[in-house]
This record gives structure tokens, sequence and C-alpha cells, in this order.
């Protein structure tokens, strides 16, 4: 009997050994993993880890594939971009040599006869040259080697020297000097050396819209209500000729150019009118920041430069402003008042002030330039 209650007593402190060390190896196995959890997930941490994300951040990876895709059509339809403004411009100067212009020597006085061919030609030249030197006129861009400048930074896209309010292009895959934005109208950047051609361009532009729009408003109406007379004419000569029997189909009420010269008149007001108030609005934008002494990306930069410091008190002053009339002055490359007409009512192909490298106190400047910080 004690034999029995001995073995008994054995095996049942065996079971609970067994049962002891199985549960501590359970245990042992549940800390590792999880160790090996935690190891994981701070080793990801710390890879993505970046002091400086936020929303937008988010968002721009978010988005990369759409720039992707945007920067690489952009790149390959700016030539289309480029033929259909010289298309677009060649036929409205087409409509004016072929249909106004005779009727503009007929009716109107040698007076008025004279403003239209001064300020239409002079237009007209203003826009082909800025629009030539725009599209062939290089942004500028910095130069490869780092031994040529000193204390700037580096870009880490195409790994060259940075230069003060240099930025990289993506569709052009380059540094470009003082960039305002990538123009596809143009195929090109604008930059340092071509930012006066571009808004030129479409200040001229502009004008020469709104003159197309507000000396042919006269001629549109009246051209578009003989359209209206043609469409109701037809309607009721179809309905004549259903109920007659004819062996060949009547005659049109209007000819072919009397078609074709509405059609021209009203097709001219539309796109100019659309056209003016598209430009328009961009130059309005163009000038405000040519005020302000900045581009479309400092625009931004300067933002939230503006709002960081507003939290410290402090107040943020543009470097690279000189005032609002001197600002236009470095930017037309107004040096004296004579360069008012030859440089700026006149095509001219001056440079503008400084290399795009250095940002020096250009002589036209009567004023010193503001600190970059005010308490």
């Amino acid at each position: 009997m004690r034999s029995w209650q001995r073995m008994f007593v054995a095996v049942m402190r065996l079971l609970l050994k067994c049962l002891r060390l199985g549960r501590r190896r359970r245990f042992k196995l549940l800390r590792q993993v999880e160790q090996l959890w935690h190891y994981g997930n701070l080793c990801l941490r710390s890879l993505l880890f970046n002091s400086f994300t936020n929303s937008d951040v988010v968002l721009d990876s978010l988005f990369e594939p759409i720039y992707w895709l945007v920067d690489h059509v952009t790149r390959w339809f700016g030539v289309v971009f480029v033929a259909l403004v010289i298309g677009l411009t060649s036929s409205i100067v087409a409509i004016v040599y072929i249909c106004l212009l005779p009727l503009i020597l007929q009716t109107y006085t040698p007076a008025w006869i004279c403003w239209h061919l001064a300020y239409g030609h002079w237009n007209l030249i203003m826009i082909v040259f800025h629009y030539y030197m725009a599209i062939t006129t290089s942004p500028g861009h910095p130069p490869q080697a780092k031994d040529d400048l000193s204390g700037v930074s580096i870009c880490r896209k195409c790994i060259a020297p940075k230069p003060a309010r240099t930025h990289h292009c993506s569709i052009c895959n380059r540094c470009v000097l003082k960039m305002d934005h990538h123009c596809p109208w143009l195929n090109n950047c604008v930059g340092h050396y071509n930012h006066r051609y571009f808004f030129s361009f479409c200040l001229f532009m502009t004008m020469g819209c709104i003159y197309c729009s507000v000396s042919g408003w006269e001629m549109f109406r009246d051209a578009y209500a003989a359209i209206e007379r043609m469409k109701l004419l037809e309607k009721e000569r179809l309905q004549v000729a259903a109920n007659q029997t004819y062996y060949q189909t009547p005659p049109p009420t209007f000819s072919f150019r009397q078609r074709a010269f509405h059609k021209s008149v009203v097709y001219l007001w539309v796109l100019c009118s659309s056209v003016a108030l598209a430009l328009g609005a961009l130059t309005l934008w163009h000038a405000a920041l040519i005020t302000r002494g900045e581009t479309s990306i400092e625009r931004h930069i300067n933002k939230k430069e503006r709002q960081r410091l507003q939290k410290k008190g402090k107040v943020f002053k543009n470097p690279y402003s000189y005032g609002g009339w001197d600002n236009w002055k470095v930017f037309l490359g107004v040096d004296m008042p004579r360069h008012w007409l030859t440089r700026v009512l006149l095509p001219s192909p001056h440079l503008p002030h400084g290399t795009g490298l250095s940002w020096d106190l250009p002589p036209c400047v009567t004023e010193q330039r503001t600190p970059l910080l005010a308490i």
C-alpha cells in the first residue's frame, strides 16, 4: 500500500514539474516575441522619424506619383503648347489684316486710322519680341563646380551649388537662378534672365486682347446678329424647300465669304476676351509679386517664415525687397529716366541687374534695404 502511494506521489510531482516547465517556456517565448515586436517597431519609427513631418509633407508624399506624371506630360507637351500659342496668335493677326483692316480703312477717319495702325503694330511687335525672347533665353543656371561659389547650400537632387533664390525644377531637371515657375506655354523655366520677358509678354498680350475686344465690340454685335439671321433664314428656306419639289438644292442666301467674315469676327472677339480675362488675372498676380520683390516660390516660403516669426513676436522683412517703386525699377532694369522709353516701351534685350548668384544693392535703388528680421 505504501509503495503505491509513493509511486502515485512521484508521478504527480513529475507531472507538476512538467507543467511548470512548459509554463515557463511559454512565458519566455511570449516575452521574446513581445521584445522583438517592440524592437522592430522602434527600428521602423527611427527610420521614418522626421521632426519636420506634418500634414503637408504627408500630402506631398501621397501626390508624388501625380507630380511625376504632370512633370513628364508638361515636358513632352511643351512644344505643343508653344505651337498652340503661335497658331492662335497668328489666326487673330490674320483675321485683323484680312477682315478688319479693309473695313477700318474704308469707314474710319484718318485720325482713327493712324491710331489703330500705330498702336496695333506697336503692340504686335512687343508681343512677338518678348515671347521670342522668353522661349529662347535661358533662365540661368548655377555653375556645377563647387569651388566657384562659397557659402551656398547644395541641391539634394542635382548635387550642385544652390545660391540664394535658386530652386530646382523637376521638369527641366536643373537648378534655376531666381526661379519663379516652369511655364508650359513657353516650354521654358521663368528665372533670372527671362523673368522680365515673360511678364512683358503677359502684359502686352493682355493689352492687345483688351484692345481687340473693346475696338471690335460693335463688329462682334453686328456679326453675331448676322449669324443668327443666317440661321433663321436657313431654317425658313429649308421649310419652304420641303413643301416644294426641286430637282436641285436652292442656292444659299448668304455667300461663303459673308459667313466666314462674320464667324471670324465672333471667333476673334470671344478668344480675345477669354484670354484677356485669364491672362489679365495672371498678369495682376505677377505684378503684385514684383511690387513685393518676390517670386511665386518665394511667396510661399516667405508666408511660412512670416507665420513662424510671428509666433515668436518678430516681424519678417523680405531682404530682396527695396520698396514698391524701386522693385519695379530693378525688375525692368531702369537706371535712368530715358530707360522708361528705350527699355520698357520699346523692345530691349538688356540684361537684368546682377548675375543671379549674389544679390548686391543695385545702383538704381535710392534707399538701403531693410533688415531681414526686426523685433
